[in-house]
């Protein structure tokens, strides 16, 4: 009787580590999915972030070359 309660302990103890290492599976793949996802995402605001870098300096290069144009005409008039 001993014998039978052994096995089924330790039957019962493989069947939960077998339910803890599929979850553990589980969570690990799903972490590898979102991690996948952020760096997609991080590609991606890096690139736009570029962008609008790119198009700031733009923006200020002409606002310069309007102020210099209206200094030029405030000095000539």
């Amino acid at each position: 009787m001993d014998e039978e309660i052994s096995v089924e302990s330790v039957e019962n103890e493989i069947k939960n580590l077998e339910s803890r290492i599929d979850e553990l599976v589980r969570s690990c793949s799903a972490l590898k999915e979102e991690n996948n996802s952020l760096k997609i995402q991080q590609t991606n605001l890096i690139t736009e972030r570029a962008k609008l870098i790119e198009k700031n300096e733009l923006a200020r290069v002409r606002v310069e070359a309007i102020l210099n144009r209206l200094r030029g005409m405030e000095r000539s008039v």
